[in-house]
């Protein structure tokens, strides 16, 4: 079993009746519900910025795989010190870290990858995801490209470092590309960037997008048999 945390700063839902309507128990209860149609693969947590240690006490933290990250109006409100704690984990510990959708500009995938997560937005529209590495495990089951009928638009340039491995690129109504599926190896982890995912979107009830979701989780989860890693990373609390 993989041991997966998805952690959602849990805003939109609390204020927007839209994405209330859309997500009717959080962002993180669809990604949730996605990872569950594998209940033999996955044991997954939810939690997110309102709870106890912004989520992420120590307990859970270091006994997390992989941690799933939606994160919107609210990234300057993670602590710092939990943003260390989660980058140790990728780089000495091999725990993976899937950043969605505005992620981009979340704490740790900024540290993680070494970027300012800065990229052009537009409104939301049609969009077309390419599968350009059809021999990566994240694109296994997916079609050479697929339809999204209306998605925020993410548009180049994407400020983050050459990504180890392009998996997805995507074409958007009004002309727009973009790098969507991105991986990144950080110390002994691994790391995956995927665009969709707007709270006012219906994405994450998009069949190759939750089984994109759910190859990125086995993909990303750490190696069991790297030799000389620590059992565990210090753990600093943040602020309550």
């Amino acid at each position: 079993m993989i041991n997966v945390t998805v952690w959602n700063e849990y805003y939109h839902e609390t204020v927007n009746e839209e994405v209330q309507a859309i997500f009717p128990r959080g962002i993180h209860g669809c990604i949730a519900e996605i990872l569950g149609e594998e209940p033999d693969t996955f044991n997954v947590t939810t939690v997110t910025l309102l709870n106890p240690s912004q989520g992420l006490p120590e307990d859970l933290l270091n006994n997390t795989d992989v941690l799933i990250w939606w994160g919107h109006l609210r990234h300057g409100e993670v602590d710092d010190r939990l943003v260390e704690c989660i980058r140790r984990r990728v780089y000495r510990n091999g725990m993976g870290f899937i950043a969605l959708h505005s992620s981009h500009k979340s704490k740790p995938f900024m540290q993680i990858v070494g970027s300012d997560g800065s990229l052009q937005w537009g409104d939301n529209q049609l969009e077309i995801m390419w599968n350009i590495l059809p021999a990566h495990p994240i694109a296994e089951g997916i079609p050479q490209y697929f339809k999204l009928e209306t998605e925020e638009m993410y548009g180049e340039p994407f400020n983050i470092p050459q990504p180890d491995e392009l998996v997805f690129a995507s074409w958007f109504q009004h002309g727009n590309i973009f790098r969507s599926g991105c991986c990144f190896y950080r110390g002994v982890g691994k790391v995956f960037y995927f665009q969709p995912g707007h709270e006012t979107a219906r994405s994450y009830y998009d069949p190759n997008v939750r089984r994109i979701i759910r190859n990125a989780a086995r993909w990303a989860a750490p190696n069991k048999f790297l030799p000389g890693l620590p059992t565990k990373t210090d753990y600093i609390s943040p602020i309550v």
